[in-house]
């Protein structure tokens, strides 16, 4: 087992990235919207997952600094498909609130990289 795989945060943002799959196999959601997703959405989990591998420090802290971006990036386009309709306000905020979490959770990471 990788490290990355036993992080909470890891697996948090793993399971908001599973919770996106419903939007990403909408035909009807906004190509580009969905495209911006899927990227925001996986470079939280790979960020992390590449983090968690390098040995210094500061290379450690970069990625999850990267991470916490693209989970803030991820709840930006989410909010511009609440606006567009093509999600509700009931699935926006049970993803916005796991969002929340995992970055406090980098957050921490960035701020005590281990």
């Amino acid at each position: 087992m990788f490290g990355f795989e036993k992080l909470i945060v890891y697996q948090k943002a793993e399971n908001f990235y599973t919770k996106l799959s419903v939007i990403f196999a909408n035909p009807k959601v906004d190509k580009i919207l969905k495209g911006q997703l899927k990227r925001s959405s996986s470079s939280v989990v790979l960020n992390i997952a590449e983090g968690s591998g390098k040995l210094g420090v500061n290379d450690k802290k970069n990625f999850y600094i990267i991470a916490r971006g693209s989970i803030s990036e991820s709840v930006a386009t989410l909010r511009l498909l609440k606006i567009d309709g093509a999600i509700s306000n009931e699935f926006f905020s049970e993803l916005h609130l796991l969002a929340t979490e995992i970055g406090r959770m980098l957050t921490g990471l960035a701020n005590n990289p281990k």
